[in-house]
């Protein structure tokens, strides 16, 4: 088998996006402006709500919607053990407490039992993660803060609208995955969805904040604030300034700048255009991979089934009875025949940022045992059948060789 090399997670960039951003060039126009505006309307049409925000970044969205659910020091927030440092950074920028909340035994979504018995009536917002583009358990999420729903104490109009801990989705892998009929993006409360590099659909940097609309909650005025948040409390972006006479605006809060740039909503327009392919095509390579996967007994997240189907971002396998050092002995194989692969994740009690906060892994066994026994082989539209074919025949033979030297 000839030698090939197989990057991780390349962005799929065509010429039509190419072209796009040329035109936002030649515009004159390439911070906030029309094309970001146009991103916004067609996001939110493609996942069902009301209204969308493009940002800098999934980050900030998160972080945004924190600040506008009027979250801050004193409150708690509920966070799966097992994702990426995001989904609790942001919640540690707005000076509220994270609570790590161990996984579920053989798998990576959040213990939902341990969840429910973690809420107090200092939380105040829960933070599921559709990790790998699996949709969480949402029936079962809401469930658990309606139980609690005596507890909540809201602390700002919108909690109080909303009358419980709120679901603030990690959607960042999720964008086109479906669950009982409904998008992510309108299941949750709350949503936020990443663009960057790797991501399925990609706007180089960039992320996104979706909602439910909320009962009492004008859904423009959510807009208006985000827009606030994310551009100095300026109470005009430079698109309105533009409007004859109306350069005057005020400053209503010393706030933040992340907001997405139109270079960025041109490459994003182009890349919703073509999305149904590229999700058709993870489709079709995840089906390659389950097939050696269940051949040779390695655990994977199921990615479709009749009620839900996954945005296919990450193929988790987990190779049972491994060690972390058998792990990573088949990532260094894989790597020598050109093949790149990676885990997700390591648990955040793991890390030395949330081990200063007093974490420590040996208090969540379950997230510590997926990830042990945890690989991601490469899986983006970039991949030729070839490829897939050359990634499975080495994982394969990966596989066999480590099985042979463990007996």
């Amino acid at each position: 088998m000839e030698k090939r090399s197989i990057s991780f997670s390349p962005p799929d960039i065509s010429e039509l996006e190419i072209q796009e951003v040329c035109e936002a060039l030649r515009s004159g126009w390439i911070t906030t402006g029309p094309r970001v505006k146009e991103f916004e309307k067609r996001l939110a049409n493609y996942v069902h709500t009301n209204k969308v925000v493009c940002l800098g970044s999934a980050t900030a969205a998160e972080e945004l919607i924190l600040r506008i659910l009027g979250i801050g020091e004193g409150d708690e927030i509920l966070v799966p053990a097992y994702t990426y440092t995001s989904s609790a950074s942001a919640a540690i920028h707005v000076g509220a407490t994270v609570k790590f909340i161990d996984s579920q035994p053989d798998s990576c979504e959040m213990d939902y039992d341990a969840m429910e018995a973690a809420i107090t009536e200092k939380t105040k917002a829960v933070i599921p993660v559709d990790l790998g583009g699996v949709v969480c358990n949402y029936d079962r999420i809401y469930e658990a803060v309606e139980n609690k729903r005596n507890l909540f104490k809201p602390s700002n109009d919108i909690q109080e609208a909303i009358g419980r801990v709120a679901v603030v989705a990690d959607c960042a892998h999720a964008l086109g995955a479906s669950w009982h009929g409904k998008m992510a993006g309108e299941i949750a409360d709350f949503s936020s969805f990443s663009f960057h590099a790797v991501k399925n659909l990609t706007t180089a940097e960039g992320g996104a904040a979706t909602w439910r609309s909320i009962p009492g909650i004008d859904d423009e005025e959510l807009y208006h604030q985000f827009q606030l948040y994310s551009l100095h409390g300026q109470s005009k972006d430079a698109l309105a300034k533009t409007q004859l006479g109306a350069w005057e605006y005020d400053v209503v809060g010393p706030w933040y700048k992340c907001n997405m740039t139109d270079i960025m909503g041109a490459i994003g327009l182009r890349q919703l255009d073509r999305y149904p392919e590229l999700l058709s095509r993870r489709k079709e390579i995840i089906e390659k991979y389950d097939a050696v996967c269940d051949e040779l007994g390695v655990k994977h997240l199921i990615h479709y089934g009749e009620d839900f189907q996954s945005s296919g971002h990450l193929y988790l396998a987990r190779v049972p009875g491994i060690s972390c050092e058998q792990r990573n002995e088949i990532i260094v194989k894989m790597a020598e025949q050109g093949i790149a692969c990676n885990v997700h994740y390591k648990p955040l009690p793991m890390m030395t940022a949330y081990k200063k906060y007093g974490w420590d892994i040996k208090d969540f066994p379950n997230a510590y045992h997926y990830f042990k026994e945890e690989i991601t082989p490469p899986l983006h539209t970039k991949l030729t059948n070839e490829d897939a074919e050359y990634v499975i025949g080495n994982f394969r033979r990966v596989l066999e060789a480590s099985k042979e030297n463990k007996e």
